[in-house]
C-alpha cells in the first residue's frame, strides 16, 4: 500500500517515505477497513445522510487511527475492537477539523471546499456536534466503561484546547507554556489516548500502556508545532488547504512567540502593534522575518527535541515490528521537515 497523495510533500526524503510505507504495510488491510467504515458511517442517520459522508469522506492522513492499530501490534494482535477504537478516534478527529474550519473561516481542506464553504456555518455546526456524539455513542460499545470514559476525556481535551486557543486570540500575554498546554490538550490528547488504549485493550502491563500514552502525546504536540509552521511557512498547493488562518485569526503560535521573543526595543513594539492592528494581516509579510530572526530554525528544534521524547518512551518495550513502526513514524515526522519549507 503506498502512501496516499495527501499525506506525501514533494521534499520528503526517500527515507521517510519508505519507512513510513513499509509501516502501512503492517496494518494495510485494518487501514483498507476503517477507510470503508468512514464512508458508510452517513447511513446511520436518516436524512442527512449527505452531510455526514461529505465530512467523513475525505483523504485524511488517519494518523490516529495508524497509531491505535500499531499500539495494539506493538502489545499483542490487533482485534475488532482496535479497529472500533481506530474509527472512534478518527471520528473525534473529523469532528474537531469541521469546527476548527468554521472558526478559521477555512474554505479549502485536503485539496476540496470545506463544510462551511458548502454549505455555511449554521449547518457545519450541528454535523460537528452529531459527529462528535456519534463517536461517543460508539465508545459505549466496549465492555470495559474505563475505555469509554477515557476516549470521552480525549474528546473534552480537544474541544477544552480550542476553546483556550480562541480565548487567547490575539493575546500578547501568551506564554510559551500556555501555548504548549493548549496544543497538548487539542492534538496531543487524542493521538495519546490512541495509543494509549490500543494497549490498554491487549492488557498491556501498565509501563507499557503508559509509555505508549507518552509517546503519542509527545508525537501529537510535534505533529501540531509542525502544522502550525507549516500554516505560517508552507505552500497551500502543496499541502491542500487553506494557509495563513492562523495568524489572521490572532492565534499566536510558536513561531509567532519566538518572533515577538527575538524581537527588541522599537523592533518588538512595531512587530506587536502590527499584530494587533485591526487591518488584515497576510503570513507572506511574515515569512522572511522568520527566515532571517531564526524563528523557523527555532521551531525545528523543538519539534525535533518532542520527536526524541516520543522515541525514547518506546525503549520500555520490547521491539517487534510495530514498535520499529512507531520509530517510522517518527522518521516520517522528520523527513516533513525539510532545512526549509516552501514560501514561494
Amino acid at each position: 500500500m503506498k502512501i496516499p497523495s495527501s499525506w506525501a510533500k514533494p521534499s520528503l526524503s526517500s527515507l521517510a517515505t519508505d519507512a513510513f510505507t513499509t509501516t502501512i504495510d503492517l496494518v494495510s488491510e485494518q487501514m483498507g477497513t476503517i477507510e470503508e467504515m468512514l464512508r458508510k458511517q452517513g447511513t446511520s442517520f436518516e436524512g442527512i445522510e449527505d452531510y455526514i459522508t461529505y465530512a467523513c469522506g475525505s483523504s485524511g492522513k488517519r494518523l490516529r487511527p495508524l497509531l491505535a492499530l500499531l499500539a495494539g501490534g506493538a502489545t499483542g494482535a490487533i482485534s475488532s475492537e482496535h479497529i472500533n477504537l481506530a474509527l472512534i478516534v478518527e471520528l473525534i478527529h473529523i469532528a474537531s477539523l469541521v469546527h476548527d474550519d468554521i472558526m478559521d473561516g477555512a474554505v479549502v481542506r485536503r485539496e476540496r471546499p470545506t463544510l462551511n464553504a458548502k454549505w455555511g456555518n449554521g449547518m457545519t455546526v450541528l454535523v460537528g456536534d452529531i459527529l462528535f456524539a456519534h463517536a461517543l455513542r460508539l465508545a459505549t460499545q466496549f465492555s470495559d466503561s474505563e475505555m469509554s470514559r477515557r476516549i470521552a476525556d480525549a474528546a473534552i481535551g480537544v474541544c477544552s484546547g480550542e476553546m483556550l486557543q480562541t480565548e487567547r486570540r490575539f493575546d500578547m500575554n501568551l506564554t510559551r507554556e500556555n501555548y504548549f498546554r493548549i496544543i497538548e490538550m487539542k492534538t496531543g490528547s487524542l493521538f495519546a489516548v490512541a495509543c494509549e488504549l490500543g494497549a490498554l485493550l491487549n492488557e498491556a502491563p501498565s509501563e507499557v500502556v503508559s509509555a505508549l500514552k507518552e509517546y503519542g502525546n509527545k508525537i501529537g504536540i510535534a505533529y501540531q508545532l509542525l502544522d502550525d509552521c507549516i500554516d505560517l511557512l508552507g505552500d497551500e498547493a502543496t499541502f491542500g488547504k487553506t494557509l495563513g488562518t492562523d495568524l489572521s485569526g490572532g492565534k499566536f503560535t510558536l513561531p509567532i512567540l519566538l518572533l515577538i521573543q527575538s524581537a527588541s526595543g522599537k523592533d518588538q513594539e512595531k512587530l506587536r502593534s502590527r499584530l494587533l492592528d485591526d487591518t488584515e494581516l497576510h503570513r507572506e509579510e511574515f515569512m522572511e522575518l522568520f527566515l532571517q530572526t531564526g524563528t523557523f530554525d527555532a521551531a525545528v528544534i523543538e519539534i525535533n527535541n518532542l520527536i526524541d521524547q516520543a522515541e525514547a518512551a518506546l525503549f520500555l518495550i520490547p521491539k517487534n515490528d510495530y514498535v520499529n513502526g512507531f520509530h517510522a513514524m517518527a522518521t516520517y515526522l522528520r523527513g516533513l521537515i525539510p532545512s526549509k519549507l516552501s514560501i514561494d
